[in-house]
């Protein structure tokens, strides 16, 4: 009798921890369903000389396609992509200066949530010439992308887009320049682009 009691208690041990790893990646994916956190980036705001701060969650999201012309085929478009979003958050700063943002202090902690279950680079481009690089992560769920973040940044520039809920690639392209997403330059296939 004395062994199953521990073996149930073993048991039990075995789920509660199943259980509460379950929860933390929820927490990580599910509930914050792709959004990242980039508040602390406000303290560059006294620093930049042009600060860009777009900040819409699903309720906005949702208000704002009422106001679309239902006869403009672009504005149905944008309404058509925006239905599974429950968020788009932009942070872009222009500086007078090169220095006026640490990389490490700044975009590391960002990038560090990134790291978590789920998240993976898709594209990453450096420039040690130029200073500029740009990473893309994508938030997978299965087949599905619930999640992008854009980190971009140059010595006297830093973006930081992130875009939450389910996202079609090839209708996200089309949201570029609009809402305060940046061209993310997103291609229909990898082959190049002739001009």
């Amino acid at each position: 009798m004395k062994s199953l009691i521990n073996t149930a208690l073993k048991l039990v041990t075995i789920a509660l921890v199943v259980g509460l790893s379950a929860a933390v990646i929820r927490a990580q994916i599910g509930v914050t369903g792709g959004r990242i956190q980039i508040d602390s980036l406000d303290r560059l705001d006294a620093k930049a000389a042009e600060m860009v701060n777009v900040s819409l969650d699903e309720r906005l999201l949702q208000i704002v396609p009422q106001a679309f012309d239902k006869n403009d085929p672009d504005e149905m478009k944008a309404k058509e992509i925006i239905a599974g979003l429950k968020g788009v958050y932009v942070k872009v700063f222009e500086f007078d200066a090169e220095g006026a943002y640490d990389r490490q202090s700044d975009v590391e902690p960002i990038r560090q949530q990134l790291k978590a279950p789920g998240w993976s680079r898709i594209v990453e481009v450096r420039s040690r010439r130029e200073g500029k690089e740009i990473e893309v992560y994508l938030l997978n769920n299965g087949s599905r992308v619930d999640g992008l973040t854009v980190l971009a940044f140059e010595p006297k520039q830093l973006v930081v887009v992130n875009i939450v809920g389910t996202i079609d690639l090839e209708k996200l392209r089309q949201l570029e320049g609009q809402f305060g997403v940046p061209a993310l330059e997103i291609e229909k296939d990898s082959k190049p682009q002739k001009k």
